[in-house]
């Protein structure tokens, strides 16, 4: 009676450590999705804030034309005030020729002289004509350029305001993109949690009779002791039984899981922190945990697992899930973890 009811007790399983390593795994997984989409948020960022340099650049050019606008104005307006000067000159021009025609008119003893005068003023009234002529020229080649500058003002406005439009489009693609990735983020955490679930499910059922062999969180752990023998790396025919039903149930489950689902099976190699003399085959313990790890992930590719679908790693004495130096602590902390993951 005692044995039976030992037996259940050994064979009772404590979901509520499975249940927090699931919910760690997903909010790390949240927290990478977040990592992905802030890396494209600053991406993005850095490209709409190179836009606005050269919007800045735009209206730097428009206030610049603006001012060159206003000289070209100034000098208009100075010019057209000449015109007028001119205009004014030549109007007291031609009355002084009216008078001296007048005079001449009369008939005096002076029309020799009032013809030379007018002849003079003739002249000064020729000279202040060309004047005029080139003032405007020079006033319609300033209206031809100002004209010019209006034109480059509207370019560089539509410039700006496509410029501005295209920004406009480019946040409401960031914000579509972030809300489609994280829904298909969302989806593959989902997928691979239901796959995880189902390998959990099947080796559970395959090992469910070893008692040197737990399920904590999302891994399964094996006792070394169970699999190498001791100070070694090479799987003994017991573990080489137990790690041939593990090669199974990842062969069948590799058939299910979509090609799409870029999934491994982690193998960790932990050690006691007891050291090593350094003498044998191995130096240290990170040599050993390493050792051991390979060792299942060569024996789970010779039974016909994909080697692109397993990783080995090794901690040494240092990830321990027993404190304390007792014999019952190292035996626990000599182990080999296996978690179904993500790439």
């Amino acid at each position: 009676m005692a044995l039976a009811r030992n037996r259940r007790r050994e064979r009772t399983v404590d979901y509520w450590p499975g249940f927090v390593d699931a919910l760690s795994t997903l909010l790390i997984s949240i927290m990478f999705l977040l990592t992905v989409f802030v890396v494209g948020q600053f991406i993005l960022s850095r490209e709409i804030t190179g836009r606005d340099e050269v919007l800045s650049r735009l209206n730097s050019q428009i206030n610049e034309l603006t001012q060159l606008l206003a000289l070209e104005k100034g000098s208009n307006q100075d010019l057209q005030d000449s015109v007028a000067n001119l205009q004014a000159s030549l109007a007291s021009a031609e009355g002084d020729r009216s008078r001296l025609q007048a005079l001449l008119n009369a008939g005096s003893g002076g029309q020799d002289a009032a013809q030379k005068r007018i002849g003079s003023m003739t002249q000064e009234l020729d000279e202040q004509k060309q004047v005029s002529e080139r003032a405007l020229s020079q006033v319609e080649l300033l209206n031809q350029q100002i004209a010019a500058l209006r034109s480059q003002i509207a370019a560089v406005e539509a410039a700006l305001q496509a410029s501005e439009d295209k920004d406009r489009v480019s946040q409401t693609k960031i914000a579509d993109l972030g809300s489609r990735l994280n829904v298909a983020l969302a989806a593959r955490v989902q997928e691979l949690n239901r796959y995880r679930s189902d390998f959990f499910g099947r080796l559970r059922e395959i090992l469910s009779d070893r008692e040197n062999i737990r399920i904590v969180g999302d891994r399964f752990v094996f006792q070394s002791e169970v699999l190498f023998p001791s100070g070694g790396a090479d799987l003994n025919p017991e573990g080489q039984t137990e790690m041939a039903k593990l090669g199974a149930a990842l062969l069948d489950l590799a058939k299910e899981i979509p090609p799409e689902i870029n999934w491994v099976l982690r193998v960790d190699g932990h050690t006691d922190n007891v050291p090593l003399a350094g003498t044998g085959r191995y130096r240290d313990n990170w040599e050993l945990s390493s050792a051991r790890a390979i060792s299942v992930v060569k024996f789970l590719i010779a039974q016909g697992v994909p080697a692109d679908r397993l990783v080995a790693a090794g901690f040494g004495e240092f990830q321990p899930i027993a404190p304390g130096e007792t014999p019952d602590a190292r035996s626990t902390n000599r182990r080999i973890e296996l978690k179904l993951t993500e790439k």
